[in-house]
């Protein structure tokens, strides 16, 4: 089986096993649970309000939730440990689970809602949201939301500090879901910070506010540094040098440029252009010399 189908196996194992809880230990507070695979077997740790409902008279209950969940999940030798919830009014699932009871009790959901939430502020609670949704008065569907203190929605401490719980409300309407975030005294927040007082500190020192043109001051110019002697050559160095200028190579002299073949046709038309025109004004000359000697011959016979 692939990883991706493993994880998805998993979680939905997990989400069965937590709904089998709530539906046998719901008149004991119940408040979560852990699950862990150990080699000794599948360790499970129940959170309740009430410890002693869980386990029965005798540990006659137990022993029937051990039962049912090697029968229904097919786990081998599962171990139940449960842990007393210290301060119930900081737990979400049980929170959101009196919620729930208090509304099928008829109790008005405003009410229901401000005095719940004022009791999570009461136990120290940094912060806490109770969501209603469902058709908490009438025959139309809306949500309800009771905030106080901080709380966070997203990013990491959302899914590690904010302890979050989930109720049903079955009503003549219709269903209520009851969803209740807490965050607990005790929760390390990233945004946190802490004023220590009576601190001795050392004496603040200032820094001189000098602007560039007091540090360029400061540094040497070019012409007043002072020249760095030169160093003596030594004899290997020298040799070197001499040997790299013997093996250079001369440049070879670059080939001429060979002229492209239109401009070598432009060249000789052009040429043939001249050659004709010159032609043209040397058979012109003698016929004008011609025509200038008759003009004076005809004007003496008149």
């Amino acid at each position: 089986m692939a990883d991706e189908h493993q994880f998805i196996d998993n979680g939905l194992e997990r989400t069965q096993i937590d709904e089998f809880f709530q539906d046998e230990l719901s008149r004991a507070g119940y408040g979560g649970m852990d699950v862990a695979q150990t080699p000794m077997g599948t360790q499970i740790v129940l959170k309740a309000e009430k410890p002693g409902m869980v386990i029965g008279k005798g540990g006659k209950n137990i022993r029937k939730i051990t039962s049912e969940l090697e029968s229904r999940f097919d786990m081998d030798d599962p171990q139940i440990d449960v842990q007393e919830v210290d301060e119930p009014d900081l737990n979400a699932q049980i929170v959101a689970d009196r919620l729930g009871n208090a509304l099928e009790r008829g109790w008005y959901f405003r009410k229901a809602g401000h005095t719940t939430i004022d009791r999570i502020m009461e136990s120290g609670a940094l912060g806490a949201e109770i969501i209603l949704s469902g058709k908490v008065t009438g025959a139309r569907s809306r949500v309800e939301k009771f905030n106080r203190g901080y709380i966070k929605h997203n990013g990491e401490p959302a899914e590690t500090v904010v302890d979050e719980g989930q109720g049903v409300a079955v009503m003549k309407l219709g269903t209520i879901g009851v969803n209740v975030k807490i965050i607990p005294p005790d929760a390390e927040l990233p945004d946190d910070f802490e004023v220590y007082e009576d601190v001795e500190v050392e004496d603040y020192i200032e820094e001189p506010e000098d602007g560039v043109e007091d540090l360029l001051e400061g540094e040497p110019e070019d012409g007043d540094a002072p020249e760095a002697e030169p160093e003596p050559a030594d004899d290997e160095a020298a040799v070197d040098v001499e040997e790299v200028i013997e093996e250079e190579v001369e440049e070879e002299p670059e080939p001429p440029v060979e002229p492209e073949e239109g401009i070598e046709e432009e060249l000789e038309e052009l040429e043939e252009s001249v050659e004709e025109e010159a032609e043209d004004l040397m058979e012109q000359m003698p016929d004008e010399a011609d025509e200038g000697a008759q003009a004076p011959a005809d004007e003496g016979e008149q």
